[in-house]
């Protein structure tokens, strides 16, 4: 039996859904009770669970063989940090005592000790719990997900993308779809296949070629916009996101701008970037 997290997510239904077709029992975890017949099937049980409840996650835990943990990310309205941060440890102390025999963590690039630098500090933090819980922990970091893209589809219709990165910055990508599979692949691996494993797509893109993949989807020019570092959090807190947050994003995204880690041998999945704006624009 396993159990995913987040399995109405972009990463979490892909995740379920290969595991149905392979054969495997799952239960679904999902924050909305109302989306819980939709994933249902002969092997699926999707379950609605508050995750950031440690007492009924550590009960379910423990009708599982292995289990996918995807920390949910926190409304941007609030203190974005700290809400996940909560939720990450309320994760990871369900699993001592679960009986377990291996978890697949969802990590990203450039995870990292610190404080207030987002995804990269309170993703880092998640790494280390779950390994400290004692069940053997395989840590799976993507690149920068293309989904983070899918909010440029209207700008780009207009002709113009605004981004925080130079056009000619070459930044791993990779697609949701992509990193379910690496994430199966690890689920039902050896319990001794443990530790930290990159994942990106078949190639490193620059934000130039984000334009012109945008371009070629739409059928029109598509220009890029570099926002200047000193506008990041500005330009978060126009988007709705918190004083809180706004600073938290705009240090992860100057700490993703300076150059994160980038693996020799990372798991390369097949998907293209611009397979996914085709399909994110209904092309």
């Amino acid at each position: 039996m396993f159990i995913v997290l987040g399995a109405t997510g972009h990463i979490g239904s892909e995740l379920v859904n290969l595991l149905d077709a392979a054969g495997e029992t799952v239960i679904a975890i999902v924050h909305d009770a109302g989306k819980a017949d939709d994933i249902r099937t002969a092997n699926v049980e999707p379950i609605a669970l508050d995750v950031g409840k440690t007492a009924p996650l550590h009960d379910l835990f423990r009708r599982g063989r292995r289990a996918f943990l995807l920390n949910p990310p926190a409304d941007p309205g609030g203190d974005t940090d700290a809400t996940e941060t909560a939720t990450a440890r309320a994760i990871t102390d369900a699993l001592p005592g679960s009986g377990l025999e291996k978890v697949v963590v969802a990590s990203t690039y450039g995870a990292q000790p610190g404080e207030g630098i987002g995804d990269l500090s309170v993703l880092f933090d998640f790494e280390q719990q779950a390994e400290a819980s004692g069940v053997p922990t395989a840590i799976n970091r993507a690149a920068y997900y293309y989904t983070n893209l899918d909010m440029l589809l209207e700008p780009a219709r207009e002709g113009v993308l605004q981004t925080p990165f130079p056009g000619d910055m070459r930044l791993p990508m990779v697609s949701p779809v992509d990193i379910a599979k690496a994430a199966a692949s690890r689920l039902l691996s050896k319990s001794d296949d443990v530790g930290i494993r990159y994942v990106e797509g078949p190639r490193r893109y620059t934000f130039d070629d984000v334009a012109t993949a945008f371009s070629t989807a739409l059928g029109r020019p598509v220009r890029l916009e570099t926002i200047p570092r000193d506008k990041w959090e500005e330009n978060f807190r126009a988007l709705g996101f918190s004083p809180e947050a706004a600073r938290a994003y705009a240090r992860m995204t100057a700490a993703t701008a300076d150059g994160p880690h980038l693996p020799a041998d990372p798991l390369r999945g097949d998907v293209a970037l611009l397979d996914h704006i085709r399909s994110l624009s209904g092309q």
